[in-house]
């Protein structure tokens, strides 16, 4: 018995499909039996049978995979902990807090349209992706599944998880944080009933808004890192008023932010907060961001006695340079923050916003003042735009020997850690290749708007070069 994946469904990351098309529940079983297989052989083969922690978020597909997920781990001879429908980090606590279980499964679409749902992974402790990911294609492939019979059990791990999440403020004045309000938005995503009873349990007063889990988004799109998605939270945070608002992906591992203003408290601008918090009790600390992030927040870390480090995007490799460095926080543009101080080092968007509450008070000044004391740097959002599978990583290349020749300009160097980060007098650029799509991705920052549009020709004339364009921007 063997299993063949359709070729768009094993990613860098993890694993997604559109349900009906190219993912259903014949996938599901072949994840959990190759998972499963992996697991007991990496532990030993005759030893007791490894404890696999699953749960799922609230799309209408998730229980249909679930079910057959669970029936793959146990058909390799895996036990089964199943949590039920949580936000992603639920799953990764359940999997991190407990002793005897060695890995865990989410099933979840994180932002994508309603009719995609997928696989996030934890092995072990450590991130399951890339050559991990390759492996499962070619063991299914190949029908090379151990044999066996697992148990299954439910365990309710949700209060235990809030108390987890409500450890974020020990050491604070609680008292002080009473006349506190703040604006939350679920955005119908899985986090919702776990919002619900956190925000019973925090102190001051806390606005709600589509608590309800409802995999077809009826008010907006789950994806905090583009503004659109944002409107609801700024009107709420204007009309309670709210002293900030917190926004949450579909699955609740990425944070989106709105200060007190209403404006927008991006993903490297929340890392400055957080950064700034952490550097006060853990000085020199390495902090990590990805080549995406602005030139403000490297500067900020150095600053306030941190050593920063940019790397590469993307949640699974930032999580395993944290662990190589012992970095105690890092984050991503697209909201995922991870804190590894006084937490697992997983991406959690619950505990972030508990941890944005806590740096507030720490620092002694509100969310609004601290963005209002960001430098006003000039950038661009995410262009991201079509181009051929076979271009894109040659493209950049190109880009790259253009860049490091003998001809370059006085002033401008490049950083290569994840495509091309070009660094002028003007500000920065960033060319780099999607790893999960045939997409390149440009970014810039400047200081001024003449500035900016030399930065945006720059990159322009680059892609000429390569006998390419900047077309229309396309999504996730």
């Amino acid at each position: 018995m063997s299993h063949i994946f359709d070729s768009t469904v094993l990613r860098e990351y993890d694993i997604r499909g559109i349900i009906g098309e190219t993912l259903g529940a014949d996938d599901a079983r072949a994840i959990g039996r190759g998972f499963g297989s992996l697991l007991r052989r990496d532990l030993g083969v005759d030893g007791p049978a490894p404890l696999v922690a699953v749960g799922y978020d609230g799309r209408v597909s998730s229980p249909m995979l679930e079910h057959a997920l669970v029936e793959g781990l146990t058909a390799s001879g895996c036990n089964v902990r199943r949590i039920g429908m949580g936000p992603t980090p639920m799953l990764y606590f359940a999997e991190a807090s407990a002793e005897e279980v060695q890995g865990g499964i989410q099933i979840t679409g994180s932002h994508n349209p309603a009719n995609y749902n997928g696989f996030k992974m934890v092995f072990r402790g450590r991130p399951f992706f890339g050559a991990d990911i390759r492996r499962l294609g070619a063991m299914a492939a190949d029908g090379d599944w151990l044999d066996g019979a697992g148990e299954v059990e439910s365990l309710d791990v949700m209060d235990a998880y809030i108390d987890r999440l409500l450890s974020a403020l020990e050491g604070i004045d609680t008292a002080a944080l009473e006349g506190l309000t703040v604006g939350w938005d679920a955005g119908n995503g899985a986090a919702g009933p776990a919002l619900e009873r956190l925000a019973a349990r925090l102190p001051g007063k806390h606005h709600l808004l589509f608590t309800d889990v409802d995999g077809n988004f009826p008010n907006h799109h789950p994806d905090p890192t583009v503004e659109a998605n944002l409107e609801d939270l700024r009107t709420l945070v204007a009309e309670k008023p709210c002293d900030f608002g917190i926004a949450f992906d579909g699955d609740g591992d990425r944070i989106g932010a709105i200060d007190g203003e209403g404006r927008v408290v991006w993903g490297d601008q929340l890392l400055m907060i957080y950064a700034e918090d952490l550097l006060g009790k853990l000085p020199n600390s390495t902090i990590i961001a990805d080549v995406k992030a602005s030139r403000a927040l490297f500067d900020h870390v150095e600053t306030h006695g941190g050593r920063p480090l940019m790397w590469k995007t993307g949640h699974s490799l930032i999580k395993s340079k944290m662990k190589e460095v012992s970095s105690p926080l890092a984050g991503e543009m697209s909201g995922h923050v991870f804190f590894a101080d006084d937490y697992y080092g997983y991406d959690d968007a619950l505990y972030a916003g508990v941890r944005l509450i806590a740096a507030s008070a720490r620092l002694g000044k509100s969310v609004t003042q601290l963005r209002g004391e960001m430098p006003a740097m000039l950038n661009t959002p995410e262009l991201r735009f079509q181009v051929d599978e076979t271009r894109k990583f040659a493209a950049i290349d190109e880009v790259k020997a253009r860049l490091t020749g003998p001809d370059v300009p006085d002033g401008v160097s490049v950083d290569a850690t994840d495509g091309v980060r070009v660094n002028t007098p003007d500000g920065w650029w960033l060319l780099r290749a999607s790893n999960t799509q045939d997409v390149l991705v440009a970014r810039a920052e400047s200081e001024s708007e003449a500035g900016l549009d030399r930065l945006l020709g720059q990159i322009d004339d680059q892609l000429r070069l390569s006998g390419l364009e900047r077309g229309e921007s396309v999504g996730h």
